[in-house]
C-alpha cells in the first residue's frame, strides 16, 4: 500500500478518534482536541492527493477511498456538531443549523452518486475549484465551531456566531459547487440511444 492510501486509511482512523474527543467532556479541552483531530484528518485530504498526483502513486484505490473518506469525516463533523454534549451550546437551538447540514449532506449523496453514474459511463468528474473552495470552507466552518465551543461552552456569542455564519457559507458553497458540477457534466445523465 502506497503511502496516499496510508494517508487516506490514516484519515478514516481519526473519524472514530475525532468523535469520541468531541463527546468525552470529562478530557480538558476535548474540543480543541476534537478540532485538531479534524484539522489534521482534513490536512490528510490535500497531502494524499497531492502526493498521489506529484508522484504519479494515483490508484484505483485511492480514487475509490479517498472521495468516501473526505464524505464520512465532514458528514460525521457536521452531524454531531448538530448534538453537542452536555450543556455545550454550538449552534442555535432552532431548525436553520439542521436545514443547512441537510443541504450539504444532501448535495455530497448527489454529487457522489452522479460520479458513481458518469464512472458507470466511462467518464471521471473531477473536483473542480468551486468544489474545492467548498471543502475548505467547510473543514474551517467545523474547526470554528469547536474552538468557538471550547472558548465559551456555555453561551452562544459571538464566536459561535461565526461559526454559524461561515455554516451558512458553506451551505451556499455546497448548493453553487453541486449545481456547477451537475450544469458542467449533463452529458451524463443522457440516455444514451439503442
Amino acid at each position: 500500500m502506497n503511502l496516499p492510501n496510508r494517508l487516506t486509511l490514516a484519515r478514516i482512523i481519526m473519524i472514530p478518534a475525532f468523535a469520541a474527543a468531541y463527546y468525552l467532556t470529562v478530557i480538558p479541552y476535548n474540543f480543541a482536541i476534537a478540532a485538531g483531530i479534524f484539522a489534521l484528518a482534513a490536512f490528510t485530504d490535500f497531502l494524499d492527493g497531492y502526493i498521489a498526483r506529484k508522484y504519479n502513486l494515483v490508484t484505483n484505490m485511492g480514487k475509490f477511498l479517498d472521495p468516501i473518506a473526505d464524505k464520512v469525516l465532514v458528514s460525521t463533523a457536521l452531524i454531531i456538531l448538530l448534538v453537542p454534549p452536555t450543556d455545550t451550546v454550538i449552534l442555535p437551538d432552532s431548525f436553520y443549523p439542521a436545514i443547512l447540514v441537510a443541504l450539504i449532506l444532501a448535495r455530497e449523496l448527489i454529487v457522489s452518486g452522479f460520479r458513481l453514474v458518469a464512472a458507470g459511463k466511462g467518464a471521471v468528474i473531477a473536483a473542480d475549484k468551486s468544489g474545492k473552495i467548498k471543502t475548505f470552507v467547510t473543514d474551517l466552518t467545523v474547526i470554528a465551531l469547536l474552538i468557538a465551543a471550547e472558548i465559551t461552552p456555555g453561551a452562544f456569542d459571538t464566536a459561535n456566531v461565526v461559526g454559524t455564519v461561515m455554516l451558512c457559507a458553506s451551505a451556499l458553497l455546497t448548493v453553487i459547487s453541486g449545481a456547477e458540477c451537475i450544469i458542467k457534466n449533463a452529458s451524463v445523465l443522457s440516455e444514451e440511444e439503442k
